[in-house]
């Protein structure tokens, strides 16, 4: 089973640039389907973006509306980590960022089967 360490998260005003990334350990990254979602306070947790395993060209890849057009996942299986590149922040995307493994891509939490300890993401306006 795999692990996962999310980095990358900071604070940044309002019209910036993040990328999160989150590194896997395991043989078996590559089998798995990555999401990201998001956490702020009193909320539950959100789908933020996800990708399914192949992470090339045919690869299946979702967003919640919010973030269309301002983020981006992506993934490098040859480095076992997935990427969420994020422009255009806005304060309302200021949450605690988590990655997560599935054996099947979806945006519900209840797919993924294993999850990083979160990084904060804070956006100031």
């Amino acid at each position: 089973q795999v692990q996962l360490v999310e980095s990358g998260g900071g604070l940044v005003q309002a019209g910036g640039s993040l990328r999160l990334s989150c590194a896997a350990s395991g043989r078996t990254f590559s089998t798995y389907a990555m999401g990201w979602f998001r956490q702020a306070p009193g909320k539950e947790r959100e789908f933020v973006a996800a990708i399914s395993w192949s992470g090339g060209s045919t690869s299946y890849i979702s967003y919640t509306d919010s973030v269309k057009g301002r983020f981006t996942i992506s993934r490098d299986n040859a480095k076992n980590t997935v990427y969420l590149q994020m422009n255009s922040l806005k304060p309302e995307d200021t949450a605690v960022y988590y990655c997560a493994a599935s054996p099947l891509v979806g945006a519900r939490p209840s797919v993924y089967n294993v999850w990083g300890q979160g990084t904060q993401v804070t956006v100031s306006s």
